[in-house]
């Protein structure tokens, strides 16, 4: 998605600098800010303290932490895992991911672990891309019937959303808020409610933010 007219994804792997890269959602709607991840405990850090959150996004950003970790010692990949997966027990996207990793793990040469996992953990960046986008030409056809039923009669098509499912809780384009994006990319009028969510205020800060 754009931020001031740039492209960004919620994390990318910068192969310029090197480093791993994300967006600080922590401080969002006050300030945007990328942060560098340089090392298994910067991602950990990154997940607990949801610089980092949605459960896509979280299980890509785990992947990143392996090769972060093999990078630095290839022997310490099991307790890289234990960590990761603790940091967030409850998303899903998560135990799947370091699932995918040991796969690479079991495979593959501690010389050339690192490169192999940051490789995975970058095709699954993309696959997370193109399954967000998928949702969302989907949504728009769902979205488009509607707003041909009643684009007669109400000047905007009402849609109410709840917490975050929107880009920053993926790699890019998002679940839910994605069929919005690909309807206004469209010209259908949507208006959105946004659902706050508490404590983290995740609607209302982040999701309110984006679109």
């Amino acid at each position: 998605m754009k931020v001031n007219g740039q492209h960004y994804q919620s994390i990318w792997f910068d192969s310029k600098e090197q480093v791993v890269r994300a967006i600080d959602q922590t401080i969002l709607p006050h300030r945007f800010e990328v942060i560098d991840l340089h090392s298994l405990d910067d991602v950990c850090n990154a997940i607990i303290n949801m610089q980092v959150r949605g459960a896509p996004l979280i299980g890509i950003t785990a992947a990143y932490g392996m090769y972060l970790a093999a990078k630095d010692d290839s022997n310490s990949v099991v307790t890289a895992r234990a960590r990761l997966l603790a940091a967030r027990p409850t998303a899903i996207n998560l135990a799947w991911s370091l699932q995918q990793v040991d796969a690479v793990i079991h495979n593959r040469s501690s010389e050339s672990l690192a490169d192999e996992i940051l490789n995975l953990a970058n095709a699954l960046a993309k696959e997370d891309i193109v399954t967000c986008e998928k949702i969302g030409n989907n949504g728009h056809s769902v979205i488009n019937e509607l707003w041909q039923k009643r684009s007669t009669s109400q000047d905007t098509l009402n849609v109410l959303t709840h917490c975050n499912a929107g880009w920053l809780a993926t790699v890019d384009w998002g679940t839910a808020l994605s069929s919005i994006y690909k309807a206004c990319e469209k010209g259908i009028p949507v208006y959105v409610w946004v659902g706050e969510t508490r404590p983290r205020n995740q609607g209302a800060f982040l999701s309110a933010w984006e679109l």
